[in-house]
């Protein structure tokens, strides 16, 4: 949503889209699960009094619109790219079919999975975590609004301390808001790292992508 108070700014779509752009040019197979917070938020939705399975599914069609302005300004850059749903809706895209998803990223096409894992009560975290391990993933690129994981707020702790690396034990014994425990949990089971830098910074992407120390790794 950019600078907005809510909805898509198509220049930070865009954005998004040159980055991405720039990995694949360096032969990188990538999948990108997005979330559908700029335009609804289940769990907020729930706590003012809607059923929570109504809420995360209203959620999870959210994801559909950012997957199809992403998928947009993706193939405006000339990237191929497939929309990948967890619920079904096949006038807009692909339902997730593991092999068929596998296939996509061996061509080359950059694969948006949304509608999240499907089901209430678990987040896009989550589902980055599952469709990584299914994708056979290397790593997860939490790419966020700061440049790293803090002790604490940065935002709102002035003294909040910046981690170059942590565990996950670490992040889930201090209840780091990193990803949800649920999504760290699965990273640690199958010890997946989990990479966590700054979107907004110009080709932070590709320096991540090329073992450059930028924003925070969490592993074992």
């Amino acid at each position: 949503m950019g600078d907005q108070p809510f909805g898509i700014d198509p220049a930070v779509a865009s954005q998004i889209a040159r980055e991405v752009g720039e990995i694949q040019s360096l032969g990188v197979q990538t999948a990108v699960v997005i979330g559908g917070g700029n335009l609804f938020r289940g769990l907020a939705a729930s706590a003012r009094g809607m059923e929570r399975s109504t809420a995360d599914h209203m959620g999870m069609l959210a994801t559909v619109i950012n997957a199809l302005a992403l998928q947009d300004a993706l193939e405006q850059n000339g990237i191929s790219t497939r929309v990948i749903s967890a619920i079904e809706m096949r006038a807009v895209a692909e339902p997730f079919i593991r092999r068929r998803a596998l296939r996509h990223l061996e061509k080359g096409r950059v694969v948006i999975f949304a509608a999240g894992t499907g089901n209430p009560y678990f987040t896009t975290d989550t589902a980055a975590a599952l469709r990584a391990m299914e994708m056979r993933s290397e790593v997860i690129l939490k790419a966020t609004k700061v440049d790293g994981i803090y002790s604490a707020d940065p935002m709102i702790h002035q003294d909040a301390v910046w981690y170059e690396t942590i565990s996950y034990l670490q992040v889930l014994e201090q209840g780091l808001k990193v990803m949800d425990a649920t999504a760290i949990s699965l990273c640690m089971d199958n010890k997946l790292p989990i990479v966590v830098f700054k979107l907004r910074q110009a080709g932070n992407l590709r320096r991540v992508i090329m073992g450059e120390p930028v924003g925070t790794t969490v592993k074992a």
